[in-house]
């Protein structure tokens, strides 16, 4: 049993050393939006429609919308997030190697506070986790729409083969009007698009109530990501509902079942991931003691603390949303809408 006991902890400290588990504790700390909208893509083009698929005693049609639903935002959400998180992950790298570059010398010396150098600060690596995290609630409104433009598409090349054909729309032509008013007639750059949003980002951190909201608020950072997921959810919800009852591609029977299914699931996550996230953020208070202990000599150690805050709320939503909710929420929202409609029918 002492041996067993000897080699349990033998493998433990090798897994919180390992190279490769470090290496992408430090990816997901340095990016944070890419790897939340790659889980995402994962779990909703993959885990949620096979669940989904499985749902018994739901109308075939709902499930179908609701599947293209899924598979279309996850593609969606990745390619939205991506054009902007790289960019902007790559100018906070920058701002990292030299901040004297980006930033004025007065907000390095009140971020930076007592650690040696400003990168390894608490306030800013605060800051810049908002500001990539930010790029999944910048995208979400944009990213319902085309969600919504894009279902009638899909149903139509996948599953209405032999139905007659919705109309056609070209996703080039909806993301053209979606960004149109971002475009200008005569563009004009002066140095590379990474200096640019270095540039960018750091007047941002420059700005006096930024840096306020960030001093005043750092020491909740471990729930930062935890945090702005949930608002993304709720601002992507709501944009999904108001884009799916506008919508004229969208058959009217089918729009109620996929409505449901979203504020269910969107409702269900939220409360069931916010308690989830809390109960295991307070259990491994000794994992984070013991994984400091450990990689105490490592430079990167903030960068693999972080990188975990990031995880463990993406994973817990994500293994919810995607993987354990949907069979409630598609069985829910199917037979909501049946009961809704046999009420309306009587009157």
């Amino acid at each position: 049993m002492k041996i067993n006991t000897i080699n349990n902890n033998i493998s433990h400290k090798g897994l919180l050393t390992n190279k490769a588990v470090l290496k992408g504790l430090e990816f997901a700390s340095e990016h944070s939006a890419s790897t939340i909208a790659g889980t995402s893509l994962v779990m909703a083009s993959m885990v949620r429609p096979l669940v989904i698929s499985k749902t018994p005693d739901v109308d075939s049609e709902n499930k179908k919308y609701m599947m293209a639903n899924s598979i279309i935002s996850g593609l969606i959400k990745f390619a939205a997030v991506e054009a902007i998180a790289i960019p902007v992950e790559n100018a906070v790298k920058r701002i990292d190697k030299t901040p004297e570059k980006y930033l004025a010398q007065k907000t390095i010396e009140s971020l930076k506070g007592a650690s040696e150098n400003l990168p390894q600060s608490a306030n800013y690596k605060f800051a810049t986790q908002i500001l990539k995290l930010s790029t999944g609630i910048i995208t979400a409104i944009p990213k319902s729409m085309l969600t919504i433009a894009l279902i009638p598409v899909f149903m139509d090349k996948f599953f209405n083969k032999k139905q007659p054909a919705v109309k056609k729309i070209n996703p080039y032509d909806e993301i053209d009007k979606i960004f149109e008013p971002m475009k200008s007639n005569n563009p004009s750059f002066k140095g590379s698009i990474p200096d640019i949003a270095a540039k960018g980002l750091g007047k941002v951190i420059n700005n006096n109530s930024f840096q306020n909201f960030v001093k005043n608020n750092s020491h909740n950072a471990s729930n930062i990501a935890r945090n702005i997921t949930i608002a993304t959810d709720v601002l992507l919800t709501g944009s999904f509902i108001h884009r799916t009852k506008k919508s004229k591609e969208i058959k009217e029977e089918r729009k109620n079942p996929l409505i449901y299914n979203s504020i269910i699931g969107t409702t269900a996550s939220i409360l069931g991931g916010y308690t989830i996230d809390k109960a295991v953020q307070a259990g491994s208070k000794n994992f984070i003691k013991k994984f400091s202990e450990l990689n105490k000599n490592d430079p990167k150690l903030p960068k693999y603390i972080e990188g975990i805050n990031i995880l463990r709320p993406t994973l817990i939503f994500a293994g919810l949303y995607y993987g354990i909710l949907p069979l409630i929420s598609t069985y829910l929202a199917d037979k909501t809408d049946k009961f809704i409609k046999s009420k309306e029918s009587t009157k």
